[in-house]
Parts: C-alpha cells; structure tokens; sequence
C-alpha cells in the first residue's frame, strides 16, 4: 500500500495550526483538532508550492513572539 501522503497523484489540503506550522494533507481524510485549512484542494506539487511561498519562517508563532520578532 502506498503511503497517501507521497501519493502524487491524490488531491491534498494544505493545514496551519496556531503556530504557524504548515501541514501537507490528503484531500481523503478528516482535518484533525487543531489544525485549519489554508489552501484548498489542489494537487501535491500545487500544495508544496503554497506551502513554500507561505511559510517562510520555520519557527513557531511563540517562539517569534518571545524573541521579540
């Protein structure tokens, strides 16, 4: 069985929880608690694009915050 999150061939969401940090995620399954959509469905290379223009800083939204950033 393949994985479904290397599928490159399914339909994905790309996730953002309170901190920031982004998530690749199948189309398929339930986005978990905690976790909002911030692109829609797309494809995997689509959703990787997003994901690389948007979240051009790694670190959490916290750990900004505390380093006065």
């Amino acid at each position: 069985m393949t994985n479904p999150f290397d599928d490159e061939d399914a339909s994905f969401l790309v996730l953002v929880n309170a901190e920031g940090q982004h998530s690749l995620w199948p189309a398929f399954a339930d986005v978990p608690a905690g976790w909002e959509i911030a692109h829609g469905e797309d494809s995997r290379a689509g959703c990787l694009a997003y994901v690389e223009s948007s979240w051009t800083d790694m670190r959490p939204r916290s750990l900004v915050a505390e380093m006065g950033g």
